[in-house]
């Protein structure tokens, strides 16, 4: 045989995929089966989503975290900076009057 050859299609031969005739108890096992996938999908996408609450909740704090150290940075950096000036001025020497 060589590579490429195609088969030739008859007029009978249909190019669409043919439905296959199941029987109830076949059709009953399908639908048990997409049930339980459907389940499985549903119970995965409730804990996909209360992993995004959990994470979103974490973020939220994470960031009430930052700010509360940016206000802290900010309070002691003044703070550094006024004593600083304090020391600067008190061993600095005195004008004379």
């Amino acid at each position: 045989m060589c590579y490429g050859q195609q088969r030739s299609f008859s007029r009978d031969e249909n190019l669409t995929p043919s439905r296959t005739v199941r029987s109830p108890t076949d059709n009953a096992v399908v639908v048990e089966n997409l049930r339980g996938r459907l389940a499985e999908t549903e119970a995965r996408l409730a804990r996909a989503r209360a992993r995004e609450a959990e994470l979103s909740r974490r973020l939220d704090e994470m960031k009430r975290f930052v700010s509360v150290m940016e206000i802290l940075e900010t309070y002691l950096k003044r703070r550094f900076q006024e004593q600083r000036d304090d020391v600067a001025r008190l061993l600095s020497p005195m004008p004379h009057s």
